[in-house]
């Protein structure tokens, strides 16, 4: 198994562990964070399930799916969560998805990931298009890809099921010969 170490200047990715269960809960557990995520706030047992299976998923051959802790890069705490997830028939396109406690909403935290993801996506993985799906209420987040430098394709009509009924998606992508380290 090969370890995720990804450093940027205020952020860093690695691996989730055990030991993050109770900080990812944190932001799983809370409802104005997972507003916009396709499911209710998670307990303490489920948030420890995920990780149970992003470990599991850290061990696979070949890795498609990447549970990682977002790490302030001076204190190093766990701030956020990230998701890359490669498509097993598409080997070369990734989904991404994340997360960030609320005490980093409005500072640039999510731009600055999302340019992380990005960074880890093409240069360590190889990949060629990494999109990301929203809620069309989810601003925030609409401001963070198009500022990390992904391009809005789209509408994509009852995408997803929440707790509140169907929800349609915005997508986002960026393409590897486009895309430009910020």
């Amino acid at each position: 198994m090969r370890r995720v170490v990804c450093n940027g200047q205020r952020l860093g990715l690695r691996d989730v562990t055990e030991a993050d269960v109770a900080a990812l809960h944190a932001i799983y557990g809370d409802p104005t964070v997972t507003q916009h995520m396709p499911f209710a706030p998670r307990s303490l047992r489920e948030v420890a399930g995920l990780v149970d299976r992003a470990m599991e998923a850290a061990c696979a051959e070949p890795r498609l799916l990447y549970v990682l802790a977002v790490v302030d890069a001076e204190r190093r705490d766990l701030i956020g969560v990230a998701r890359l997830h490669v498509e097993a028939d598409h080997p070369h396109s990734a989904e991404i998805g994340f997360g960030l406690h609320p005490h980093q909403w409005g500072r640039g935290t999510g731009t600055d990931l999302v340019r992380l993801l990005l960074s880890f996506g093409f240069k360590q993985l190889g990949l060629h298009r990494i999109w990301g799906a929203r809620s069309p209420s989810n601003l925030p987040a609409q401001l963070a890809m198009l500022t990390a430098g992904m391009v809005e394709e789209g509408r994509i009509r009852h995408h997803v099921h929440t707790p509140h009924g169907w929800r349609d998606s915005i997508v986002h992508s960026a393409i590897e010969d486009e895309w430009t380290e910020r």
